[in-house]
């Protein structure tokens, strides 16, 4: 084999974030950080996913407040709601939660310790959340006004994290 010879492709890293019905808060996550990729120019080296702990909205399109406040950003939202499955717990290299009840709900439904240990907060990715104590992206579900514009703002910040912690440990 040639000296030259381009090193076999490495294999995608493969994100999943997770919310509780998985029509706001991690399909806004999905397309924030398909964005960050694409702007990176690295959006083939990562596969992006979201999906809900519970199943009151499976096959329902992302909620159109959470689609109006990113299309306001040029981001799209797509996909139909689904709920997660122990099998994600182990396909996936990150499962993403939007708070403490969801990775609790993520760490129990691990088949094992190694899935488990996939598991982690979003905002752990923000050092600015770290700093503050403040490592849940809030559900806008029920409120109104700039709820969903917030959580963009907090989804954006710990996607940017999360992709500078990717690339330092040589995953991207």
């Amino acid at each position: 084999m040639a000296a030259d010879a381009a090193a076999p492709a490495q294999r995608p890293v493969r994100l999943l974030f997770v919310c509780m019905g998985n029509i706001c808060r991690s399909p806004t996550a999905e397309a924030v950080m398909a964005e960050e990729l694409d702007r990176a120019g690295l959006a083939g080296r990562a596969q992006v996913d979201s999906a809900g702990t519970g199943s009151w909205h499976v096959g329902e399109p992302p909620d159109p407040r959470s689609a109006a406040a990113a299309a306001q950003r040029g981001i799209a939202l797509a996909g139909a709601a689904r709920q997660v499955t122990p099998e994600d717990l182990t396909r996936f290299d990150v499962v993403l939660a939007m708070d403490r009840s969801n990775r609790d709900a993520l760490e129990r439904l691990a088949p094992d310790a190694e899935a488990r240990a996939r598991v982690r907060l979003l905002r752990e990715f923000d050092p600015a959340a770290v700093a503050a104590g403040d490592l849940d992206v809030p559900d806008p579900y029920y409120g109104e006004g700039d709820g969903f514009a917030h959580v963009l703002d907090v989804v954006q910040a710990g996607c940017a994290g999360l992709l500078r912690a990717l690339r330092e440990d040589g995953r991207l």
